[in-house]
């Protein structure tokens, strides 16, 4: 059981690393900021990609229903923020502060299901659970830098967009070892946190980050081209490091 939190804990701990490259380049231009926002894009669009597949192989009638259960709320949770102008996050107000406070929190429900993932594949032997704590701690890397993409150009530094990477990717640690000794109860409810956390993926993609990126770079098409090519190359990283 230790054994199971410690590497759940390892995933974790593999999210701050994809803050590690605006250490040296701290402060981005505008311009930046929309290409930043378009590679987050893509990062965001392969991991649902992903959610979506393992959750249909497990019950797509359970999918179906977490996507729209994760798609209505993202949209209740911008409207809840849409109405208040006076947000704040340490030095973040207004609009950044609402986005950041999406941002994380969206990669923090998507944290549940991969925990949840990790104490259920523990339950097929230690070998799949090992394998699959790797797999995604490698993929937690790139999911810290979609979050540190759209913190860091909003004033947040370095190390505490590489905390705030950490700290959405906590429920790992905390939902594996539950999900390890109940393996039976969780799995049912695997599909839905699957398509529950891709759903508030997709609709922060679509609404938020893509728009954004065409604001901050001029451009309607290089954003799509760049949050297209950021998809593929993580997509393809997904199929290596899972065979």
């Amino acid at each position: 059981m230790i054994y199971v939190f410690l590497l759940a804990l390892l995933t974790a701990a593999a999210t701050g690393l994809g803050a590690l490259p605006f250490l040296w380049a701290p402060n981005p231009g505008r311009r930046w900021l929309g290409y930043g926002n378009a590679v987050a894009a893509g990062l965001m669009l392969a991991a649902s990609g992903q959610l979506v597949f393992e959750g249909w192989q497990e019950s797509p009638l359970r999918l179906g229903a977490g996507l729209v259960a994760g798609l209505l709320f993202i949209a209740a949770s911008r409207w809840f923020f849409s109405r208040f102008d006076n947000v704040s996050v340490g030095a973040l107000r207004g609009a950044d502060a609402s986005k950041a406070v999406l941002i994380v929190g969206v990669m923090t429900v998507h944290s549940v299901a991969e925990g949840v993932g990790i104490g259920v594949s523990f339950g097929g032997g230690a070998e799949l659970g090992l394998f699959i704590s790797l797999a995604i701690a490698v993929h937690n890397i790139p999911e810290g830098l979609a979050i540190s993409l759209v913190l860091i150009p909003r004033g947040v530094s370095v190390w505490r967009a590489g905390a705030w990477s950490v700290f959405s990717s906590l429920p790992q640690p905390l939902l594996a070892v539950p999900a390890f000794l109940f393996v039976l109860q969780f799995r049912e409810f695997l599909a839905a946190g699957f398509g529950f956390a891709a759903g508030a993926m997709g609709w922060m993609v679509l609404h938020e980050l893509i728009p954004e990126a065409k604001k901050e770079t001029g451009s309607t098409w290089r954003p799509i081209v760049v949050a297209a090519g950021a998809a593929l190359v993580l997509g393809a990283l997904q199929v290596l490091v899972r065979g």
